[in-house]
């Protein structure tokens, strides 16, 4: 008996040196997801960025509906209409968090002219927002039809500043790079989708599209 319980005491005394001689596993890095960088090019000329896919055509392109399933109410849903430009179906989170990065994030979902028209009719007086643009708030009614609406730009404001250094540090080179002004500098990413505007002064600005779709946002820039 005696024998037994001296082997068992070595065979305990012996895992317990083995356990604390052995080096500390390193536990392995949390990939952090949802960034802005982290843009997923699809073979068709889409792309998924946020957990959200962008496409030329309706299959397999998120809609409006998919949105609001996945980043929940604490929205609004409006059409904005910008001095005599068009008017576009937005959805807009006041906050939202890319990653580890904080900021605005406003979805636009894609309907003909003249579905937007009948809705804007609809929805009664404007809002005017601080920039100038109208905002229409739709009606209990058309609100299936905006729900359907693909996605069609996603853009998003940032809390943090940028600078050109560091947006080339995380996104790559851009192609091309464009220059308004004095304060605003565009540098494009046709292979992303992505327009990055730095805004001095002002809040910077990331817009994307599908790729296939690039020269909607670059097309405006050269005019």
């Amino acid at each position: 008996m005696k024998i037994l319980t001296s082997l068992l005491v070595l065979i305990a005394f012996t895992l317990a040196v083995l356990f604390w001689a052995r080096p500390p596993q390193t536990p392995e890095p949390r990939t952090v997801e949802g960034l802005p960088w982290q843009v997923e090019v699809l073979e068709d000329g889409s792309s998924r960025v946020f957990d959200l896919t962008l496409g030329r055509d309706t299959l397999g392109r998120d809609t409006l509906g998919d949105v609001l399933a996945r980043l929940g109410p604490d929205m609004e849903l409006a059409i904005i209409v910008a001095g005599d430009g068009p008017e576009s179906l937005e959805m807009y989170y006041s906050r939202y968090t890319a990653g580890v990065l904080t900021g605005k994030l406003v979805l636009s979902g894609e309907l003909d002219a003249a579905t937007l028209a009948e809705m804007r009719e609809r929805s009664g007086l404007p809002r005017y927002l601080d920039s100038g643009a109208r905002k229409y708030h739709l009606q209990r009614e058309d609100l299936v039809r905006a729900h359907a609406a693909p996605l069609q730009s996603i853009t998003f404001i940032p809390d943090a500043r940028l600078d050109e250094d560091i947006a080339i540090r995380r996104f790559g080179p851009p192609a091309e790079i464009v220059r308004r002004g004095e304060t605003t500098t565009h540098l494009l990413y046709p292979h992303l989708g992505l327009d990055l505007m730095l805004n001095e002064g002002h809040r910077d600005v990331l817009q994307y599209v599908a790729p296939a779709d690039f020269d909607r946002l670059r097309d405006p820039l050269l005019e």
